[in-house]
Formats: structure tokens, C-alpha cells, sequence
């Protein structure tokens, strides 16, 4: 498992793990906080990662993090 953390644009610290789910495939869970009280946890999973660094992983990870939390319902 491997872990990230950020801040998401509306002011929310985030928390994740993900693993992976399938050769193309990760998935990943994080818990949400503002001013150190929790606000919620989500869930997701990222695909079509064949052929991609380590780093662009962490990046499309907090990208879907960070647009779970903030898009309108």
C-alpha cells in the first residue's frame, strides 16, 4: 500500500492509501479533515495505468481524490 496526502481547493486535508487493484488498475480510500475534525471518507479506483511512472500513479491518485471530494452531486 502506499500512501499520499494533500489538501483539496475547498480547504480539505486528505489522508489516502492505495493499492493495486490489477496490472492496469489501483485502487484507494482516504479520510477528509478541516481544522482537524473529520468530514467524511471516500473510496475510488483509477484505471488505465499500464505503462505509467510511480509518480504519474501518485499524481492521477490525488487528482481522483481531490475531485471525489469536490464535484457537485
Amino acid at each position: 500500500m502506499t500512501s499520499v496526502s494533500g489538501t483539496t481547493k475547498n480547504g480539505f486535508t486528505y489522508e489516502g492509501d492505495y493499492e493495486q487493484a490489477s496490472t492496469d488498475r489501483v485502487t484507494w480510500t482516504a479520510t477528509y479533515r478541516r481544522g482537524g475534525h473529520f468530514y467524511g471518507m471516500r473510496h475510488g479506483r483509477v484505471n488505465e495505468l499500464t505503462g505509467v511512472s510511480v509518480a504519474e500513479v501518485d499524481d492521477a491518485v490525488k487528482d481522483d481524490i481531490e475531485s471525489t471530494w469536490t464535484r457537485p452531486m
